[in-house]
């Protein structure tokens, strides 16, 4: 069939906007150029079955194109085009005028729940003001879509994570991925654990050639997001951000925590870069593990804080009780104060 609408020339179906079908339209070009056409000889001039052009006629008749003939009963003639048309306008405009009257009650609507929303969120123990609290993961993950949304200059943030979930990259992609069209500047910095994670180094590979930077420090805080200098969200609990977090908007505490995300970001290094030992023969890691044992730290406690398990703890200490030459933990802890490790 489309090989004979294309010689014809109406493969392109110019009153598709008003809701015509090409199949349809090409009947009634045919029944324009010959008013006495039958089923039969529409069929074998456009090349379709019976079937088919009993079914644009239908489709014609309920857009008012054609109509019974008054000569011949049982027949169907071509309304006149200009007379057509003015009745399939009439009803487009019919309905764009519904559409837009639904749109407005949609919007009307959104409003309503905009306002319930946020209203429930203050009866939940959001202020408003300095302080927000927001209650779990889904109310958290509205806000972040919401603030990204608005935000306009930059997004900073500390991932304290060994390893970003699947759901966790998808969900932040989305948002990264808007913030960088808009030409947001975007300055991640996550643990160096992360190096050992293929599928977040690849986040951060994706993020980087948006123009974002990552980059990654041994120990982190807790998880901050830091939005054009004047908006702070923090976990309401740092060992367990499903339970929600906390906005702060409160300038002293915004001004602290962009100081500390500045430290922390002239002393992280770009995520793609190797493990590059420092003058006394530590990598960033190392030096920070011997600094948490020198403290006082178990394995474990050491372990969470670089987001590395306890066997890659007692293998990083291995290695530096070898290169130490210390038989013991207690002889390692000397030698390294010695040599300035500590």
């Amino acid at each position: 069939m489309t090989g004979s609408l294309g010689a014809k020339g109406t493969s392109d179906s110019s009153l598709a906007c008003l809701g015509i079908g090409e199949r349809a339209e090409a009947v009634y070009r045919a029944m324009i150029r010959n008013h006495q056409s039958g089923v039969a000889d529409l069929a074998g001039e456009l090349g379709m079955t019976e079937m088919e052009v009993r079914e644009g006629l239908d489709e014609l008749a309920g857009s008012a194109l054609v109509r019974p003939s008054w000569e011949e009963p049982g027949t169907i003639v071509p309304v006149k085009p200009s007379v057509a048309l003015a009745g399939l306008i009439s009803t487009q405009q019919k309905e764009i005028l519904e559409r837009q009257q639904r749109l407005e009650e949609g919007r009307a609507a959104m409003a309503d729940l905009v306002a319930e929303f946020a209203e429930f969120d203050r009866t939940q123990g959001g202020n408003g003001g300095s302080i927000e609290y927001l209650h779990g993961m889904d109310s958290v993950r509205n806000y972040l879509e919401e603030i990204s949304e608005e935000a306009s200059s930059e997004v900073l943030a500390l991932i304290p994570k060994a390893s970003l979930t699947a759901d966790s990259m998808t969900a932040s992609k989305a948002l990264d991925e808007k913030l960088a069209k808009r030409g947001v500047d975007i300055r991640t910095v996550y643990l160096d654990s992360v190096r050992n994670h293929p599928a977040t180094r690849r986040y951060a590979a994706w993020l980087n050639s948006c123009g974002g930077e990552v980059r990654t420090h041994p120990v982190l805080p807790m998880r901050t997001i830091l939005v054009d200098r004047r908006t702070a969200v923090l976990p309401l609990d740092p060992d367990n951000s499903g339970k929600g977090a906390l906005v702060v908007r409160e300038p002293s505490v915004v001004v602290a925590l962009l100081a500390l995300f500045a430290k922390i970001w002239d002393a992280a290094r770009p995520l793609g870069t190797a493990e590059v030992p420092d003058d006394l023969g530590l990598s960033p890691q190392e030096r920070e593990l011997l600094r948490l044992l020198a403290s006082g730290m178990t394995d474990e406690a050491a372990g969470k804080q670089l987001a590395i398990s306890v066997r890659s703890v007692r293998r990083l200490m291995s290695d530096i009780m070898t290169r130490l030459d210390a038989r013991s933990r207690f002889e390692a802890g000397v030698r390294a104060t010695e040599r300035g490790w500590l």
